[in-house]
Formats: C-alpha cells, structure tokens, sequence
C-alpha cells in the first residue's frame, strides 16, 4: 500500500458550537484507510492583515500555519458562509499565508465542504473559494461537492455528532475521491 497520505482541516467558523468545525472534527472517522486527517493549528488570534506590519514580520500563527498546509499532502477547508461569502477571519488567515515565501497553498490539493442553517448549505461560499483558490495557485478537488443544509436537523444537539447518513455517505464519497485526486497530482 502507498504511504498515508496527511491532510489537514481547517475550519472557517470560530463560534463555539460551530457545525463546521463539529464537522471538521468528524472527518477522521470518515477518512479511507490511505489517509489521515488531523485539525489545522488555531488561527484565531491573528491581527487584521495589514502590509505594514507584515513589513516587521509574520506573527507565529501565520508561520505555523502555513508550515502545516506546506507539510500536508491536501487541506480539507470547512467553511460556514457568511452574507453570500468567505468568513472574514479565515479569508484574513489565508491572506497572512499567501504573502509568505514559498507561499504554503501553490499546487496543493484543497477539498471543500460547507454547513449552513439553510436549505442550500453553504453552496455560495465554495464558490467564492474556489475563486481565491485560483489566486492561490491550489489545485481544487471540484466532485463530488458537500453542502450539508439544515445543519441544526443533521447534528445532534447536545454532542454536535453528524448524524445524517445520506450526508455521511456524500463525505466518504468526497474523502476517497479527494484520496485518489492527491496521488494522481502528487505522484504519492
């Protein structure tokens, strides 16, 4: 068997009780036997991107941040949308990784996944990333999409577990393509 593969989450919500980041925290279960999948380090505490004081350094968050998306073979974003688009504080975070050297996202392999409380489960957002994902040079896994909707009827309420076996079933779907898609442009 070829070596397991290391992809990391990270999820676009820092609301505690988020159904992205419940989900996020899911996926390893989920995952096919040539992959692992581990959580991003936290980025919550980095500053509004500013050029100015990137000119006096890159705050410890961003570099371990990016070191971890260098590091892994594919980055799974999790990603709430907000008024029809990104998140603000992970666009920011991305934004801090972009500017580095040897910009940690060029030609990596990105999935995406969305939870929403509507019925169209955060359809708007990927788009909007698949967008910055152009910019950033990744290579975007497109098929098949998760949007999960109606995320308060899918996640139990007091544990967060996902408990929609449909939606389940579309993630293990999602997760072995995204396996497949890595080691076709990776060579791995």
């Amino acid at each position: 068997m070829a070596d397991k593969l290391n992809v990391i989450t990270i999820s676009g919500s820092l609301r505690k009780g988020s159904y992205n980041t419940a989900l996020s925290h899911q996926l390893p279960k989920w995952a096919p036997e040539g992959m692992s999948i581990t959580a991003a380090p936290a980025w919550a505490d980095l500053p509004t991107y500013n050029a100015d004081d990137q000119a006096k350094g890159f705050p410890e968050t961003a570099t371990k941040l990016a070191d971890a998306i260098r590091a892994a073979d594919g980055v799974i974003i999790v990603s709430p949308e907000y008024n029809y688009g990104v998140p603000g504080g992970l666009k920011n975070a991305i934004d801090w990784v972009s500017r580095m050297k040897d910009q940690p996202f060029k030609e990596k392999p990105v999935a995406l996944q969305s939870v929403a409380g509507g019925p169209l489960g955060g359809g708007r957002v990927q788009y909007s990333w698949r967008q910055i994902l152009v910019f950033l040079d990744a290579l975007a896994f497109t098929r098949p999409e998760v949007f999960v909707g109606m995320a308060a009827s899918k996640f139990d309420e007091k544990t967060l577990e996902f408990k929609d076996e449909a939606g389940i079933n579309f993630i293990k779907q999602q997760l072995a393509g995204f396996e497949k898609f890595i080691r076709k442009v990776s060579g791995k």
